[in-house]
Order: C-alpha cells, then sequence, then structure tokens
C-alpha cells in the first residue's frame, strides 16, 4: 500500500461553489454552524427497508460523557432490546472505557460495544462526540442508529490498537443500522497502523451511511471481508465526502449497493471497486481529481454498476487488463438495479457545495431538501421522564433523615486506585475512601431487593475537598439520569425504587476521594 497523499487545497471550482451557498466566510470572520440536537429526523435508504429503523425512539434518554457511561447505560436496561437514546458529550478514550457486565449488554475494554443488542440510538450532542483511537463495534445487533459522533486514528497496528482498526465496524448477523453526521478520519494508511473507516462483513444488511466524511485513510471501507463472504447487501451512502482515501470508497464483494450525491476527492488509487458479482447503483455524483473512480479492480472476478448523473471532473482512467476492468474513460451501465425506497436526487453540479454543507458531525444535522439547499430539521420532542436532571445538589438541600441505606449494602463501579475500595464508600468511616483510576468514573451502591431512595450523601476527604466538579447520579437498573450538578453535598431526586445507585464523577479537580456514598429514603 502506498503512502497516502497529503489533504490538498480545495479546487477554485469547488470553493466558488462553497461560496455559493454561503460556506466560505469572509476575511477575518468565522464561519459558525448550528448546535446539532439529539433528535433523529428519520432514517434513508436501505434502512429504511426490513422493518426500518428507529434506534431508541420511545425509550429513556441518558447521558454520557465517557465510554464506561455508555456501558453502563446499556447494561443497566430491563433487557438487551430496551429501547435507549444515549447523548454522548466530550472525548471518549481508552482511558475512560472499561467493560460493564450486565444480562443486558456484552461489553468489553478499549472498544464501544454495540452487542448482541438492539434499538439504540448513540448520539453525540451540540457540536459532536469524539471517539479518539477508539473504535464503535456493531455485532449480532440490529436497529441502531450511530449520529452526530467523530471517529478518529483508530489503529489495528501500533498502540493504542481498537475494533481490528476499523473506525466503525459491522459483523456477524447485523441489520438495520443508520450512520449519519458522523466524521471517520485515519492518519495513513495500512502501513501506519490503519484499516477501514467503515467495514461491513458477515452478514450485515439494511445498512444506510449519510451526510457523513471519510477522509485521510489508506481504505475508506468494504461490505464482506473476502471474496467467499458475499452474505452482506442492501447498503446505502448519500450525501457523504470522501477525501484523500487511497481505495476501498468502498470494495464491494458481493450484494446491492446503491451510491448517490456523494463528493469523491483524492481517490489516490481507486474508487468504487465493485468485484465479485456486487450492483452498485451509482446516481448523481461528483468525482474529482481522482483515479479509477469506478470498476472492478485487483481482481478478474467481475462486479456490476448502473451509472447515471454523475460528474467526472479531472478524473484519469488506468488501461484495462487480466485483474483490472476500470468503468472510464466512458462509464457505462453493464446491470440495472431496482431501488426499493423513495429518494430525491441533487444534480450532481451542486454536490460539492451541498455536502459540505451538512456532511460530517457538528452541522446541525442539516440535510439537503433535495434541491441543493441545506435546511436543519425541526427536533423531536424529547423523553421527558430522563432528559433534563432535576436538581443541582447544594449543601444547602434538605438534610436526609432515617437510616443511611449504604450500610450493609453492596457496591462496584468503573475503576479504583490503587489501594482504594468500593466498599470505603459505605462503611461510615470518613477516613477511608475510593478513588477512580483517574479523575473521572463511577462508584456505585447496590442492593439485593429494590429500595426506595430520594437522597445521597457525596462526602470527600478533607485532603481532597473540592476535587469532584460535575455529576450525574443514575438509576443503575435503568442507566436513566435522576439528577446531576456540581460539588460534594447532599443530593434530592424524585424518589425511586431501585436495586442499584450509580455516582458518576464527569469532571474533576484532581483525583476525586469519595469518602462515603451515604443513601436516604427521604
Amino acid at each position: 500500500m502506498k503512502r497516502m497523499r497529503r489533504a490538498r487545497a480545495r479546487s477554485p471550482k469547488l470553493y466558488a461553489a462553497m461560496a455559493g451557498l454561503g460556506l466560505v466566510a469572509a476575511a477575518g470572520t468565522a464561519l459558525v454552524m448550528p448546535e446539532a440536537s439529539a433528535a433523529t429526523p428519520g432514517a434513508t435508504g436501505y434502512a429504511t427497508q426490513n422493518g426500518g429503523t428507529t434506534g431508541g425512539a420511545g425509550g429513556t434518554t441518558v447521558k454520557a460523557t465517557t465510554g464506561t457511561q455508555i456501558h453502563q447505560a446499556l447494561c443497566g436496561r430491563a433487557s438487551s432490546s430496551t429501547p435507549i437514546t444515549i447523548q454522548v458529550e466530550g472525548t471518549i478514550n481508552h482511558a475512560n472505557t472499561s467493560k460493564v457486565s450486565g444480562a443486558s449488554c456484552n461489553t468489553a475494554d478499549g472498544v464501544i460495544e454495540l452487542k448482541q443488542i438492539s434499538n439504540v440510538t448513540l448520539v453525540g450532542v451540540g457540536s459532536g462526540a469524539v471517539f479518539d483511537q477508539l473504535g464503535i463495534h456493531v455485532r449480532e445487533s440490529s436497529n441502531i442508529i450511530i449520529q452526530n459522533v467523530t471517529v478518529q486514528n483508530v489503529k489495528k497496528s501500533g498502540s493504542p490498537t481498537s475494533n481490528g482498526g476499523d473506525a466503525i465496524g459491522m459483523e456477524s448477523d447485523v441489520h438495520n443500522v443508520w450512520v449519519d453526521h458522523v466524521s471517520l478520519l485515519a492518519s495513513g494508511g495500512e502501513s501506519e497502523g490503519y484499516d477501514g473507516l467503515f467495514d461491513l462483513k458477515a452478514n450485515t444488511q439494511y445498512v444506510t451511511l449519510s451526510y457523513s466524511t471519510l477522509r485521510n485513510s489508506g481504505r475508506g471501507g468494504l461490505i464482506n471481508s473476502s471474496d467467499s463472504d458475499l452474505t452482506s447487501s442492501y447498503v446505502t451512502f448519500h450525501h457523504n465526502l470522501y477525501e484523500n482515501i487511497d481505495s476501498r470508497a468502498p470494495l464491494l464483494r458481493g450484494g446491492t449497493a446503491h451510491m448517490y450525491n456523494n463528493h469523491y476527492v483524492s481517490l489516490n488509487e481507486s474508487g468504487i471497486n465493485s468485484r465479485a458479482g456486487a450492483k452498485a447503483k451509482v446516481d448523481n455524483n461528483y468525482f474529482e481529481d481522482s483515479k479509477d473512480v469506478l470498476g472492478t479492480f485487483y481482481t478478474d472476478l467481475a462486479g456490476y454498476w448502473q451509472v447515471s448523473g454523475n460528474v467526472f471532473d479531472n478524473v484519469t482512467w488506468s488501461s484495462p487488463g487480466d485483474e483490472n476492468n476500470p468503468a472510464g474513460p466512458n462509464p457505462v451501465s453493464n446491470t440495472s438495479v431496482s431501488i426499493p425506497y423513495a429518494y430525491t436526487l441533487d444534480q450532481a453540479s451542486c454536490v460539492p457545495a451541498i455536502v459540505a454543507k451538512t456532511a460530517g458531525a457538528g452541522k446541525g444535522l442539516a440535510v439537503s431538501d433535495g434541491s441543493c439547499t441545506a435546511t436543519t430539521p425541526t427536533p423531536t420532542a424529547t423523553p421527558t421522564a430522563t432528559t433534563t436532571p432535576t436538581a443541582t445538589p447544594t449543601a444547602t438541600a434538605t438534610a436526609p433523615t432515617g437510616t443511611n441505606l449504604s450500610i450493609g449494602a453492596g457496591s462496584d463501579g468503573s475503576s479504583k486506585a490503587d489501594g482504594t475500595s468500593y466498599g470505603n464508600v459505605r462503611d461510615g468511616d470518613t477516613s477511608t475512601y475510593w478513588s477512580p483510576s483517574g479523575s473521572t468514573g463511577s462508584v456505585s451502591v447496590k442492593w439485593g431487593s429494590a429500595t426506595t431512595v430520594s437522597k445521597a450523601v457525596i462526602k470527600e476527604t478533607s485532603a481532597a475537598a473540592g476535587r469532584i466538579g460535575s455529576w450525574q447520579v443514575l438509576n443503575g437498573d435503568t442507566g436513566t439520569v435522576l439528577t446531576s450538578g456540581t460539588g460534594a453535598g447532599t443530593i434530592s431526586f424524585a424518589s425511586t425504587s431501585l436495586k442499584k445507585l450509580t455516582f458518576v464523577i464527569s469532571s474533576a479537580n484532581g483525583t476525586p476521594q469519595v469518602a462515603e456514598f451515604e443513601t436516604y429514603a427521604k
């Protein structure tokens, strides 16, 4: 694999198109994009088929600022199919992503695991969440939505490694997944330790990748992992930007794929590689400054394509050979593909501008209206029971009364520093304490049967007073956020019957030392 070219400056033609849509700020003026909503406007493409893709619609909504909290939310559900929307903020990395166990999940360290589950939405809020050197792995799962996140610099070799080197990878009986408004970024090719940005393997079907950016990688992605694995199919790619990609944009081995209104810039070796009987419908895309953007490459196992309305701007084509069958220089269809869903095509000439305005995380979930104009979907109502924390703890909150329910209970957590213990937060001794293995983490108090709780008291050691910053209190059974705030003290929330109460530290000034996590009925 050749080393990738450096990302180049945009062409004058593209710059002019962007200016025409108001995408280029005046000199000295910052270009401000709208914040993203946690709302999901609705799946498109093949993800609408086979029963549709709704993610966590109708379920609870929780917030997460660490990978461990994402896993906790999955593991705290009543079952592996209980609908849930997880709003993600901040940076998710190896240091804050740990395996969490539970009957409703199957997670692992060093990767976000959406495994053997269904009915989940993972959405970045605001300008979007960043998954740094940490892949998102979907396996044996269905009805999943991933939105408004950046996944960057995931490696399969070197350090650290995650998800086999795939930014987003799906495999082993996955169906109905919508990946939307995400940014998938690498910093090199296979020789630098990177693999695919978006890989679908082993019977993954009914998937849509929309309004996303894929940049600076040796491999954009694939459908099916080998010429003997032809089980994945029915994938839509629309309004995406592929930029500075060596090959696999994507590689199709068998199956059916629909590519429309995508912008391909600097495909250095090859682009859409249809082989081993694959069928690609390629509509109204804009290919620019690239080589061999469509055809069958590196094999004598033919693939097929139906083309219409595409623009080929400064595209070069290699000569045909035994294992090289480029579609150009004058691409014509050699098959026909029937598309079962409704869609509206933007004219290819405006694709660079509309994709620049809508594709990627942090674009406010803006979409095309089908006439080269970007619009922002109207947010849908967020579930009222779980979205907004209901109280901010202060030392002046009503003092609890009655028995400290933590005494005699159990406890666990996300991590613990050497010399500390989860049990120290429920022993009634303020000289002992629990600390996470870092500045953030969670600790829980748990009971063998449902227990009614409406107050908690967080006590820091005197040596670490004031270190706790922002936090959340979760119903550990469901992952529901009961309240959030800042600083230690007495915390009040709606009286709740549960078996597990979790205190999540999202930010801190130094390493926290929680001496006691007291709980009370009132």
